[in-house]
């Protein structure tokens, strides 16, 4: 017993050290991260030591100094102390992390994408991060190896590779006329054919042309351009083409060159077309891949790219398709989205609406191209229920529809189908806004119904789905237009996009109004069509065909014309079926139970099928509608 409360008493003590010592290293700690915030690398190293004296197994002090190595350049030091913290704990990001950017500055490749893969073991969540690290070694690998081949190139005396240095030499020569250094700049230009000679000019300095010649600089950042500045303008933009087309390493440094990302969205804007032709080919670089739309949306400020890039929808030439392609590939990344919502409603919409009411007057294949891409955008729910809310875009949709409807071009065409599709995102949400135009947009849709265009018809139908839910105003012009008899005609022969939305329609319409009730058992003999969709491998049809099906057994004979099908098998199925979407279950048990109610009839054939017990499930459905 003696010796175990001593025991007992030596674990107190230790313990009771432990948390004295954790005290003080976590003290040292703090000063140790002040020290690395103010630039103090050495004497953040000095206090993180100092911690691991009081504390050998506490794992951030590692992680904190190797991080503090890096910045020193001691990288088998930071290796070290990663490995000491996986010792304290195995699935320690940080570690892996640290450990993968030393390695990569040590030229250590494959070492570096283990400890990368390591961290997507340990986390699938940080697939971006991943993806980011993983490609900035792949990027320093293909970085050294270029330089290698350049430097052989230079050596045995390549005439391209020695014309690049040459005429970077002589661009350098200060105080030249403004038509000197743009010769100079085309010659280059024309020079560079191939990776090697981008990699000679990005290790000869090709990249300081803008800090190292005061009259290069000031003529490319001039606000008004006279000709010889214009001129210069477009042989550097042309000549950054040659150099980065497929150089990820040179579009890196282009893009985080001061100058050049401050003049971007400027030249863009500057009106003068041979400035903006090569600045949108230069941008598009970017933009059609992914580490490039990356490097856009990390060091360029895009919440004006937005409006920018819509303006030229105004264009009739080649800049019009160039900008709208730029738009597309930036709303895959969602930063971009996120960027988009800072100047939507004070700048983005205004113009917009602008676009849409003077559609007759634009680029009609940009502006459907520019619908499209604020359509995508909606996915973003911040962009969406601004854009929702505005009264003034809504308006212009309508003046769109009107003026397709008293004729139009197949271009006006395309933008028609694309306003339908961004009205279909919008329509997503629920405001004050949307109820307000659902009368008039729901009649646009009906009028849309006669086109010719099978794909502006299904998507007019896509429309009157969302919209009507929105007012019993809307369901009731509709249903007095002959909405219903419409689209039985439309399920009979449409696909299955067209189905869904037509019998979604019919669903809401038969909802709560008698007359279309009415109007669907006069349209669709014996319920044919509703039969037919009950059949479908589609569930949503199914679900909806089933509660069309329900609300209109109520009108007198209804129940009885079904006497000679197989609607209660089919019913039956689905009320006992497996289907994901429990709906399917609810409406086809209603739907069953209401048409036993309405024609007892149909209860032989119930009891036949031995489905009863399915019936008696029913009746809570029944009971709660």
């Amino acid at each position: 017993e003696g010796f175990l409360a001593i025991l007992e008493k030596d674990a107190k003590e230790r313990a009771k050290q432990r948390k004295r010592n954790e005290h003080l290293a976590n003290a040292l700690k703090e000063k140790g991260n002040d020290a690395f915030r103010k630039g103090d690398y050495g004497t953040a190293i000095q206090r993180y030591t100092e911690g691991l004296e009081k504390l050998k197994d506490k794992q951030d002090l590692y992680t904190n100094r190797a991080q503090a190595y890096l910045k020193l350049h001691e990288y088998e030091k930071a290796i070290g102390d990663c490995e000491w913290a996986l010792k304290c704990n195995e699935k320690c990001i940080k570690a892996y992390f640290l450990m993968g950017k030393a390695h990569r500055a040590l030229k250590h490749y494959s070492e570096s994408r283990q400890c990368y893969e390591k961290i997507l073991q340990i986390d699938p969540q940080k697939e971006s991060l991943f993806k980011d690290c993983i490609n900035e070694v792949n990027l320093e690998e293909r970085r050294m190896k270029d330089e290698e081949t350049a430097m052989k190139e230079v050596w045995s005396g390549n005439l391209a590779a020695l014309s690049v240095k040459e005429l970077l030499q002589k661009l350098e020569r200060p105080d030249q006329n403004i038509l000197y250094y743009t010769g100079g700049i085309r010659l280059l230009a024309g020079t560079i054919k191939n990776c090697t000679e981008q990699t000679l000019f990005r290790t000869n300095n090709g990249f300081s042309i803008l800090k190292d010649n005061e009259a290069v600089r000031r003529a490319f950042c001039a606000e008004r351009k006279n000709t010889a500045e214009v001129d210069l303008s477009v042989s550097l933009l042309v000549l950054w083409q040659a150099v980065c087309t497929g150089n990820e390493e040179n579009q890196h440094l282009l893009l985080t060159h001061p100058d050049v990302n401050a003049q971007l969205p400027k030249l863009l804007s500057s009106g003068v077309p041979e400035i903006q032709k090569e600045t949108l080919a230069l941008i598009s670089l970017y933009s059609e891949n992914e580490n490039g739309r990356r490097l856009l949306v990390r060091h360029q400020d895009l919440t004006k790219w937005l409006q920018i890039l819509m303006t030229f929808v105004n264009n009739t030439d080649a800049r019009a398709s160039s900008a709208m392609n730029i738009l597309s590939d930036l709303t895959e990344e969602e930063r971009f989205k996120t960027q988009c919502r800072v100047m939507l409603s004070t700048g983005v919409l205004p113009l917009f609406t602008q676009l849409l009411t003077s559609a007759k007057l634009v680029n009609q294949a940009a502006l459907a191209r520019c619908i499209g891409v604020l359509g995508n955008l909606c996915a973003d729910v911040a962009v969406r229920t601004q854009m929702a809310e505005c009264k003034e875009c809504w308006q212009a949709c309508l003046k769109l529809m009107d003026e397709y409807l008293d004729g139009s071009t197949p271009e006006y065409q395309e933008c028609l189908f694309a306003v339908l599709g961004l009205i279909m995102n919008l329509l997503l949400e629920s405001n004050a806004t949307i109820q307000c135009f659902a009368v008039d947009l729901s009649g646009r849709c009906m009028s849309l119904l006669g086109d010719k265009a099978g794909r502006i018809v299904t998507r007019a139908i896509g429309v009157l789905s969302r919209i009507l839910p929105a007012s019993s105003s809307a369901i009731e012009e509709v249903v007095k237009g002959g909405v219903v008899k419409k689209m039985i005609k439309f399920l009979k022969a449409g696909g299955q996009t067209t189905s869904n939305y037509g019998i979604k329609t019919l669903s809401i319409c038969t909802r709560s109004n008698r007359q279309a009730q009415e109007d669907l058992v006069k349209s669709d003999k014996r319920f044919s069509v509703l039969l037919k969709l009950l059949d479908s491998e589609n569930e949503l049809i199914v679900g909806n065909a089933a509660f069309c099906l329900s609300q209109c057994l109520v009108v007198p004979g209804a129940a009885t014309s079904l006497l000679n099908s197989n609607v209660v098998m089919i019913l039956l199925k689905h009320a006992g079926g497996d289907a994901t979407r429990t709906s399917v279950q609810q409406n086809a048990a209603i739907a069953l139970g209401k048409l036993c109610v309405a024609e007892p009839r149909h209860l032989f054939q119930l009891r036949k099928l031995n489905g009863l017990a399915i019936l008696n499930s029913s009746m809570k459905y029944i009971q709660s509608t």
